[in-house]
């Protein structure tokens, strides 16, 4: 999948000196691109919209199912 026109966000909790943050990319068509801040050249996940909303509902401590 091409990621060129991905645009990159951190969490605006993830501040601080140790940069160990993930970025995401929600504007591409059906997809959410995940990846490590720090090699943002290196591999990146890919979720579906439904998959990202139950993996940010887990993180919340919610039951997915």
């Amino acid at each position: 999948m091409d990621l060129s026109s991905a645009e990159w966000h951190k969490s605006t909790r993830s501040q601080g000196a140790n940069n160990n943050c993930v970025e995401v990319a929600r504007n591409l068509p059906g997809v959410i691109a995940v990846r490590d801040s720090k090699d943002p050249h290196g591999p990146k996940l890919l979720f579906t919209p439904a998959e990202w909303a139950y993996f940010l509902s887990e993180l919340r401590g919610g039951s997915g199912g």
